[in-house]
């Protein structure tokens, strides 16, 4: 099972023998990575700790659909795999908030048109690029091999199978990390202590459960399949996305101990339904079995992970989740690690010497992108939570939907920054991004700007410049101040 080795390692260059990559981790980064590689020619062996998700469901305990969005999507062009990924997407156009009484208001995620999130099962998207990658005779894929260890000062992974129970070894010119938020190469590089490694995972008190809203008897969604649905109330919430089925998962966000409810205290059948019954009566109205669904659905953790450095010399790098780790709130975790494919790709695509500039300079211009989208995702949990259902922050929202309407190609919301607008960094958006909300907050907390349902564009525009001119106030006072 050994990859061949190159006789020069220093040198990356294009011929028939690009020597053998391993990447550690067939989900939906590992196997994007593998693809990609593939396309330029390298020979990729691909290892699994799971079954094989095409012919095993193995999404017991994992967010089922997820969000992909337009950095996802160019990631995906690259490979030449967009347009199938579309077919198997349910469009997503704004937020449709749900109160105790069962009275909703939606929200929409941009001004402009054409711009909407997609929800996607994860297996469905997963699936589709295992069978891209494997259409590529220099890809191999190995399923239900978990990595031990990794050697990494001798480019050596060492794995068990769980079929035959043997342990093996594979040998190879570079190791990349795609095993997620556990990564046992990024384990190996505290352990084996061969370089200064700095290392952080946070939790939240929060943690989630996910529950299901079939479909109807015809196969049809219960409630708006246009939306991604809230159910915000202040220490906890709900949300639901819609899949291909006609059904819905739901998530409960929830404190493990804090708080009148949390997941230590709902222990039996009458605590769960009265929690419920007061706080989300719509949506139990349309969950068969809340019990069944609430005590036999494990409860998730919600962390990040950051680290550095992610690579070491020329032998091993580490991509997506198992170098930064982030929470769901943003829908950004897999949009952001599909971009990592992305970035590294366009590095690979101009001379840089060996593997290591290679890594260094990914790093270099990656790390501060993804700690942006790190803590956007963190502050983004606390908005839907907490803010989308205040007075203050709907006239925000309709400003700024006002003037991303009138205005699409001069302003940008910081949530259209982030998910509809990839030439922007993480980073960027982060920085702009508060400013703007900053800004925007200020103005209509001083009544320099007033909403109404039929402002002129004339009354936009000067908006616009008010937001502009306070903005970059902000910015310069952040400047100022070193933030």
């Amino acid at each position: 099972m050994g990859i061949k080795k190159h006789t020069n390692k220093e040198i990356l260059h294009k011929g028939d023998d690009l020597g053998g990559v391993l990447i550690i981790g067939a989900g939906l980064c590992g196997s994007l990575l593998a693809l990609r590689l593939a396309q330029r020619g390298y020979k990729v062996a691909l290892y699994e700790s799971r079954p094989d998700l095409r012919k095993v469901d193995i999404s017991a305990g994992r967010s089922i659909n997820l969000a992909l969005s337009d950095r996802g999507f160019k990631a995906l062009e690259l490979a030449g795999v967009a347009e199938k990924a579309k077919d198997i997407c349910i469009p997503m156009y704004g937020r449709l908030m749900h109160d105790t009484k069962g009275n909703t208001f939606s929200s929409n995620y941009s001004g402009r048109e054409g711009e909407y999130i997609n929800s996607i099962s994860r297996q469905d998207l997963n699936s589709l690029l295992l069978d891209e990658a494997e259409k590529h005779e220099n890809v191999t894929l190995h399923f239900n091999c978990k990595c031990i260890s990794v050697d990494i000062e001798n480019t050596v992974a060492h794995f068990k199978s769980y079929e035959t129970k043997e342990e093996f070894s594979v040998d190879a010119d570079v190791i990349f990390g795609a095993d997620g938020a556990g990564s046992i190469l990024r384990k190996s590089y505290y352990l084996e202590r061969k370089f200064l490694f700095s290392y952080s995972q946070e939790y939240l008190t929060h943690g989630y459960k996910e529950l299901e809203i079939p479909a109807d008897k015809n196969g049809n969604h219960l409630i708006s399949k246009d939306h991604l649905h809230i159910w915000p109330r202040g220490e906890y919430m709900l949300i639901a996305l819609p899949n291909l089925d006609g059904s819905f998962t739901v998530t409960l966000f929830l404190s493990y101990e804090e708080g009148e409810y949390n997941f230590k205290n709902l222990t039996t059948e009458e605590a769960v339904t009265k929690f419920f019954e007061e706080q989300f009566p719509d949506a139990l109205a349309l969950i068969p079995s809340i019990k069944d669904e609430f005590f036999n659905n494990p409860t998730g953790a919600l962390g990040t992970v950051k680290c550095s450095p992610w690579m070491y010399e020329n032998k091993t790098l580490l991509i997506g989740d198992a170098a930064h780790a982030i929470v769901p709130f943003y829908g950004q975790g897999m949009n952001a690690s599909f971009e990592d494919v992305l970035v590294f790709d366009s590095i690979l695509e101009k001379p840089q010497g060996d593997w290591e500039a290679v890594f260094k300079t990914y790093q270099k211009v990656r790390k501060k992108d993804t700690d942006a989208i790190a803590d956007l995702a963190v502050d983004n949990y606390y908005e839907m939570r907490d803010h989308v259902a205040n007075p203050l922050f709907k006239q925000k929202r309709k400003i700024e939907m006002d003037l991303e309407k009138t205005f699409p190609t001069e302003y940008y919301s910081k949530y259209a920054m982030v998910t509809f607008n990839p030439s922007v960094g993480y980073a960027e958006a982060l920085k702009r991004g508060r400013a703007q909300d900053k800004a925007l907050l200020n103005l209509i907390a001083d009544k320099e700007v007033i909403t109404s349902d039929n402002m002129t564009n004339a009354e936009l525009e000067i908006i616009l410049q008010k937001v502009k001119e306070e903005t970059s106030e902000i910015l310069e006072e952040d400047k100022i101040a070193g933030l």
